[in-house]
């Protein structure tokens, strides 16, 4: 299988020739994609399957705190959190990540001293993305030099829904190079495209594309900070844009649904689908993500039932 980008080198040279090809993608039916995601959401799940959903998703959250009112204490204590989810029972799984501002990643590298929790940074002006390009590369490389082992960009959500769809490419780019190391090593890139802002899914799949044609690691559906977020849906078409660009490609894309997954039984929704639409190879939290705060207390109390036959409730788990 071809492992390059050779195929879409024209693609990308100018404004024009990405515009002819993605307008030239084809057209998402809506009304099949809902009811595809739908349709897999009703799949029920046996307990040991179920068990070992909860833990596979445990292990896939990128534990986040995102909020003006953060201090070092807060990531300090999500940081704890992240390494040992349940004090009561060593063998829950660590979460993937913790996910905080720039000026904290500091704070998250001395918290977790060496566990095997990555720390992933939002850059590029989050949420809104306003900001000149000089400034989002320096938001990102002070991430990095920080120690961020991944970065969470935003698009320029104007810039692509006016149609300049080479300059948002170009972004995407740029903050790829910049989240390079001097030891030639480099923080992998998500690329978040504020679905709900987006307006339509042919959208969602043109950004997709645009995201993964210019050296995302992962896609991204959300911010968590807007009204609509991640959803069954347009994460199902992400999926398969990723599993279409690894047929085309040999490349493989991780996919990242955030914001609004909140129970235990959301997140088994998107392991579903996750396993029906690209199979086991994105089964693992090097492909594939939950963005979210909430989620981990959920996952724990259904985890702890399984384990005891009773419910143990809120009060038996941190808050957040």
């Amino acid at each position: 299988m071809p492992t390059t980008l050779t195929a879409f080198a024209d693609v990308t040279t100018s404004d024009s020739a990405l515009r002819r090809f993605l307008h030239g993608l084809p057209g998402v039916d809506a009304v099949g994609l809902e009811a595809r995601a739908a349709s897999l959401g009703t799949r029920s799940i046996k307990t040991t399957a179920k068990a070992y959903a909860i833990d596979l998703a445990i292990s896939m959250i990128d534990l986040t705190t995102l909020e003006g009112a953060d201090t070092p204490g807060k990531v300090r204590a999500l940081s704890a959190k992240a390494v040992n989810p349940d004090p009561t029972d060593r063998t829950t799984p660590m979460t993937a990540a913790v996910c905080v501002y720039p000026d904290m990643v500091a704070t998250a590298k001395a918290a977790l001293n060496g566990a095997d929790v990555k720390i992933a940074s939002v850059a590029t002006a989050f949420p809104a993305g306003r900001a000149a390009l000089p400034v989002k590369l320096a938001d990102t490389r002070d991430a990095v030099a920080a120690g961020a082992d991944e970065i969470d960009m935003v698009i320029d959500r104007g810039a692509f829904l006016a149609g300049r769809y080479l300059e948002t490419y170009e972004l995407i780019k740029a903050v790829k190079e910049a989240c390079a190391r001097p030891d030639g090593s480099a923080a992998r890139l998500k690329v978040i495209f504020e679905t709900g802002e987006l307006s339509t899914y042919d959208n969602i799949r043109r950004a997709s594309w645009i995201g993964m044609l210019a050296g995302a690691d992962f896609i991204k559906t959300s911010t968590g900070k807007v009204g609509v977020n991640a959803t069954p849906a347009n994460t199902l078409l992400m999926l398969e844009a990723v599993r279409d660009f690894k047929a085309q490609t040999g490349i493989q894309i991780g996919v990242k649904p955030a914001g609004g997954i909140r129970t235990t039984k959301d997140a088994i929704k998107f392991l579903v689908l996750v396993n029906e639409t690209v199979g086991e190879d994105w089964l693992s939290n090097t492909w594939f993500r939950f963005g979210a705060s909430s989620l981990l207390n959920d996952l724990l109390m259904q985890r702890q039932k399984l384990s005891t036959g009773r419910y143990s409730g809120p009060d038996y788990v941190t808050v957040d």
